[in-house]
């Protein structure tokens, strides 16, 4: 009789039901059982996705080598490739912090995707709140260049701050009022976001008699260099902010609400909660933190720019978010993973002479089983269909019977 009830047979009790001889080792082991699961699901998930990566990268460079060398196949060129891609990463003090400098943006953009997973937003417009945030740090950054380094600094990375904030606020403000769905939005205020930073750098903010549209250097206002050669504060920077979003989504009130109102919004409103002032702060902050990514690569990596900020953070973010689980510490690996392949491209390129194209190959698959197996997971109705990430929910969930949230 023991051994059944452990094995929870006994239907009169279980997880929900009234309490019994066996209920406490039942729901013990039914609770074990879900926790473990969701480990599994949290931990081997990303490793699939990189692994299988790994392996479509490699069948991309053997179809590369077998155009370039005429049908001839060097069956070591994966093994190449991805040695000169480690090479150039983390293999040396300066490739370890360029890869840093390039995972700084990430983090900053991944936090600003996750918290709004975490609110059950999709926000897929972090490139034009970015570029925004390149916008609103030139501008101030420019103005303020001989001023001190302790005055120029901190306002010019909080002028993009704020102007990525403005940028989150407009689809938040457009969903809490009319329910205009913030994937439309966003990735139509993306562009909007491009054309309004040419027609600053083309006119105001441009230098006079230049060859191309092109903005002064924000000199004093330049973030200033704390390792090595190029890495400048806002790597510490973007560590202190994933401690206090992590800080603000597990012990804080408002953060507990946030996530109330992305799983569930209907009890978040019978709680007492307002689902439409939570979508408009949460997309204001996560413009914000995606405003703080152009701001810091302004400030710290190009100190200037022209018309087009060439970047895909906005879009890379998307991916380090899925990757991390939306979870603001896992962030940081996933970011500097990311951060490493685009660090270690130009050196595979010179020394395995495979494109550095395979950087978007390899990010493009991560995303797509990200995405992908959990929902076919949960189509085929398996076991892992129980731990679909949440992620995947508020990318793949239908909007069509949705009501505008009160």
């Amino acid at each position: 009789m023991t051994a059944g009830l452990d094995r929870g047979e006994d239907s009169g009790t279980g997880p929900g039901k009234g309490a019994g001889p066996g209920a406490g080792p039942r729901l013990a082991t039914w609770m074990s059982r879900g926790r473990l699961l969701q480990i599994r699901t949290a931990v081997v998930l990303p490793i699939v996705a990189v692994l299988l990566a790994v392996v479509v990268g490699s069948l991309f460079i053997y179809a590369a080598d077998l155009i370039a060398n005429k049908g001839a196949l060097d069956l070591g060129k994966p093994l190449s490739a991805y040695a000169a891609l480690v090479k150039g990463s983390v293999l040396g003090f300066s490739p370890i912090v360029t890869t840093l400098v390039a995972a700084t943006p990430l983090v900053f953009g991944g936090l600003a995707v996750a918290l709004g997973f975490k609110a059950g937003l999709f926000n897929i417009g972090v490139q034009g709140q970015l570029l925004m945030g390149v916008l609103g740090s030139v501008a101030v950054g420019v103005a303020l260049a001989d001023q001190p380094v302790f005055v120029a600094v901190p306002l010019a990375f909080l002028a993009g701050t704020l102007a990525g904030a403005a940028m989150g606020f407009v689809p938040g403000f457009l969903k809490a009022v009319s329910g205009a769905h913030e994937v439309v939005t966003t990735i139509m205020l993306n562009y909007v976001a491009l054309n309004i930073l040419a027609a600053f750098v083309a006119g105001p903010l441009r230098v006079p008699k230049a060859p191309a549209p092109v903005t002064f250097d924000v000199g004093h206002a330049a973030l200033p260099i704390c390792l090595g050669k190029t890495g400048h504060v806002g790597i510490l920077i973007a560590v202190l902010l994933v401690v206090v979003v992590w800080w603000l989504l597990y012990r804080t009130t408002l953060g507990f609400e946030i996530r109330t109102a992305g799983a569930n919004p209907d009890a978040a409103r019978y709680a007492g909660m307002r689902p439409r002032r939570l979508i408009m702060l949460t997309m204001t902050m996560s413009g914000a933190l995606a405003g703080m990514a152009g701001a810091g690569e302004l400030l710290g990596v190009t100190h200037q720019t022209q018309t087009s900020f060439a970047t895909s953070v906005g879009f890379d973010a998307i991916a380090v978010a899925l990757l991390a689980r939306s979870n603001p510490i896992a962030i940081i690996p996933a970011a500097i993973l990311f951060g490493a392949m685009r660090a270690g491209a130009g050196q595979m390129q010179i020394e395995a002479r495979t494109p550095r194209e395979l950087v978007d190959v390899l990010q493009a698959v991560i995303l797509l089983v990200l995405v992908v197996l959990p929902v076919i997971a949960r189509a085929l109705g398996g076991r892992g269909a129980r731990v679909v990430p949440e992620e995947a929910q508020t990318i793949t969930k239908s909007y069509a019977s949705e009501s505008v949230p009160s």
